[in-house]
């Protein structure tokens, strides 16, 4: 079982896997944010390997940022300025460094969803 933490995005009011989304990786420690990493969603919506993995991966605080207003406006959607959803946080506690962290996001123009997957 490969272990760190992974996403993928899907787009619920097209029915399809969200290409194009950026996501940002930060880890949160001391009330301070570092970002870590910066990936895309391909055309299955997923990143094309673990945001975060081995030696670099460890307990603590972290957060994903989707920037999912350019994702919609990159196809077309009308949306307010400013529009209802722009960039969605989630954050999130690694307590088991051992186990696989998936975060996958369910996103419409005017709403999300999270879990923790598998």
């Amino acid at each position: 079982m490969s272990v760190g933490i992974t996403s993928h995005v899907l787009d619920v009011s097209s029915g399809k896997p969200a290409v194009g989304v950026r996501i940002d990786l930060f880890r949160l420690e001391g009330g301070v944010a570092e970002m870590l990493r910066t990936g895309v969603t391909n055309t299955d919506g997923r990143l094309p390997g673990p945001m975060l993995s081995g030696d670099d991966f460890t307990k603590g605080t972290y957060e994903l940022l989707f920037h999912v207003g350019d994702y919609f406006r990159a196809k077309g959607v009308e949306l307010p300025e400013p529009a209802f959803l722009d960039q969605v946080p989630i954050r999130f506690g690694v307590a088991n460094k051992g186990f696989h962290y998936h975060v996958p996001l369910l996103i419409a123009p005017w709403g999300y969803n999270t879990y923790r997957g598998s």
